[in-house]
């Protein structure tokens, strides 16, 4: 497919948000909207390349799974992997066993149900858990395991009618998010069908896009950028997310992604080189801040002051580019790596979390982490001062 720059530039524009609203700067209030970018953009990208294989009649689902392999679990099978040792030596036995569960849950592609089922993610709770953000990549790994095989079989029909198949669907989906937002607002978050039409939206996008190509309009581009903007810094924590809010930042992003042509303001700003490096490696920074965080909170006693806010962002930039140019790049040159050393070790990949997380807590836990032994008694961490700030419940002040 067309490679795109202000797509890569849209990407930072998710990522960047994300993580300083993780790190507490509470005028990134709204920060969190960065994952809902993300879902968009995957159906848009995910879309485009199904139905170019389909209209060419190369699609494959070997082939596809193996693209999706490359692109998502080298780099999170490695944070797992340097994840494990931190949490043996620093985490307390209640935080070990919801640990390993979260392991095993993300080899079954299913964190997102396992922490609606602990807590809601903006819970103080959710502050120490390392894996927390693997929800998201949850909900897309259902979408890329259900969209393809209903697309490849509703391609028969006119793709008109395939589209309003998709609309039908996003509609429904929509309207249980909205009831959902009200009635059971835990669920609503993490779990998949609330959240597909925010992945339909974009493949609605590809649609529209692939019929009529990417029609330059400096305005409506312009404006696009603006809603996403606006809602950064204006929602906070207090905003019912998903519902029907979203809209002002999904809409965004469609309108960015129909009129954003390489000639319009828009996309020369999204398409500048430090927006599109960060873009590159953003799935990357993405995996890396929530660890960095939440182990920095598990292990210090002491107030989580401003300098080691931004030094643990900035942190996760520079693993996430050094996980992005020797984890992801090797790993999606398809020359580098054959197909079948991919799919072998996407297999041990996965099984490696899962059995950890299942066996860990039966045959690994060291008898000194026991709470019920009375030689050992673990004193429990000092209260701390939470900052006033829409971000209050995450992050500690001076």
């Amino acid at each position: 497919m067309k490679y795109r720059r202000e797509i890569d530039g849209l990407r930072a524009l998710a990522v960047i948000p994300v993580i300083l609203f993780h790190a507490g700067f509470g005028i990134f209030s709204g920060g969190f909207i960065g994952v809902d970018i993300f879902f968009v953009i995957s159906g848009y990208l995910i879309t485009t390349i199904l139905i170019e294989d389909l209209e060419n009649k190369r699609f494959s689902f070997l082939t596809f799974y193996e693209r999706r392999a490359r692109r998502i679990l080298p780099a999170l099978i490695v944070v797992i992997l340097c994840c494990i040792p931190f949490s043996w030596f620093w985490m307390l036995p209640d935080q070990m066993r919801d640990f390993w569960k979260s392991l095993a849950s993300i080899g079954l592609f299913a964190s997102n149900i396992q922490f609606w089922r602990e807590s809601g993610y903006f819970q103080t709770a959710a502050e120490e858990k390392p894996l927390l953000h693997t929800w998201s990549l949850a909900v897309e790994e259902q979408f890329y395991i259900l969209f393809p095989v209903f697309l490849f079989f509703a391609w028969r029909l006119r793709k008109r009618w395939v589209f309003v198949l998709i609309a039908t669907l996003a509609i429904a989906s929509f309207t249980l998010c909205e009831w959902g937002s009200h009635r059971f607002p835990s669920a609503n978050f993490y779990l998949t069908p609330p959240r597909a039409w925010e992945l339909l939206t974009g493949s609605m996008s590809a649609f529209i896009a692939r019929a009529r190509g990417v029609r330059a309009n400096n305005f409506l581009a312009t404006l696009g950028l603006i809603a996403i903007i606006a809602a950064i810094f204006l929602f906070d924590r207090n905003t019912p997310s998903p519902s029907h809010y979203l809209l002002l930042p999904i809409s965004g992003v469609v309108l960015l992604i129909l009129f954003a042509d390489q000639n319009t303001l828009a996309a020369k700003i999204l398409g500048g080189k430090v927006l599109v490096g960060i873009g590159l490696m953003s799935y990357s920074a993405y995996l890396w801040h929530q660890p960095l965080f939440s182990f920095f909170r598990i292990s210090s006693l002491d107030t989580y002051s401003n300098p080691p806010r931004l030094l643990l962002v900035l942190g996760s930039f520079a693993l996430g580019s050094l996980s992005w140019k020797f984890v992801e790049k090797p790993f999606r040159i398809t020359g580098f790596i054959p197909q079948k050393i991919v799919f072998a070790l996407s297999l041990v990949g996965l099984l490696l979390p899962l059995g950890t997380g299942l066996l860990m807590p039966k045959f690994g836990m060291p008898t000194y982490f026991e709470m019920s032994n009375p030689q050992f008694e673990i004193e429990p961490k000092p209260q701390r001062a939470w900052v006033g700030s829409s971000c209050d419940e995450f992050f500690p002040k001076l």
